[in-house]
């Protein structure tokens, strides 16, 4: 037996809390980077913010008690002035794991009630282009390669070329961050572009993707059912197991061509 030293992906929590009514939105186990595009992902797939101009400001807390010590485990969330929207139905984020999110706890019916719109677009992309995804992702997961511990979300245009990706120890917050980014950039809706997520597609992941207005979502493991009847309700391609030159087909079959 022989000791060495090993590289381990950083896990800790991150409490997102609004300034304007003070609250605490939600506190997930993250990997700390990017944790203001992952606030502003989570807020906007919650749909308490629609567009960049919703959010006025997002920063570190900073401790009072501390000489004005930056706490980087707390962001906090300035909105725009005036702006309107229901907490209630974050009540189910107070707590969230890396591994698990909030699976299972949302609905197909509180989607609807939102007035989520179906995704309908004549985007078409070739069997070639969906596999020729998994290597592009695996190649630019940079702390992966390191750690071996992490989750990653990649955006791709419609010809396969990887645009962005983002890593976390948590798939849910691997999307929040890449979603994040674009909102922040004011890049959003995402209808024409393709996101991989690595491990398995849930409702959670669907559900942001949804909301993002993202087409085709490709994970490299399985569906749930949940993801299943999301995807076929709301117009979303949806593909899983997508491994060398193989990929089943769940929902949207109409968006592959070729």
């Amino acid at each position: 037996m022989r000791s060495h030293s090993d590289y381990l992906a950083t896990e800790e929590p991150l409490e997102i809390r609004l300034v304007s009514p003070q609250r605490t939105l939600a506190i997930t186990m993250r990997t700390p980077g990017a944790d203001f595009e992952l606030a502003a992902g989570f807020l906007y797939s919650e749909g308490i913010v629609n567009s960049r101009n919703d959010i006025q400001r997002i920063s570190y807390c900073i401790d009072p008690d501390v000489d004005g010590e930056q706490r980087y485990n707390i962001v906090n969330v300035e909105l725009r002035e005036g702006l309107t929207f229901n907490l209630q139905p974050l009540e189910r984020h107070f707590f969230t794991t890396s591994a698990c999110g909030i699976c299972g706890k949302a609905s197909l019916e509180a989607l609807r009630l939102r007035g989520c719109p179906i995704i309908q677009n004549d985007l078409k992309v070739t069997p070639e282009v969906i596999y020729s995804l998994p290597e592009q992702l695996n190649s630019a997961q940079r702390i992966f390669s390191t750690t071996g511990g992490l989750h990653a979300a990649a955006l791709f245009n419609t010809q396969g070329q990887l645009l962005s990706i983002r890593e976390d120890v948590g798939r849910h917050n691997a999307l929040d961050k890449l979603v994040g980014s674009a909102f922040l950039s004011e890049q959003l809706p995402l209808n024409n572009h393709i996101v991989l997520v690595s491990g398995r597609s849930s409702f959670e992941i669907l559900q942001k993707c949804l909301m993002a207005g993202v087409p085709i979502v490709c994970a490299v493991s399985a569906p749930s059912s949940l993801a299943v009847a999301l995807a076929q309700e709301f117009g979303i391609t949806l593909i899983g197991f997508l491994r060398g030159e193989r990929f089943n087909l769940y929902a949207g079959r109409e968006r592959i061509g070729g």
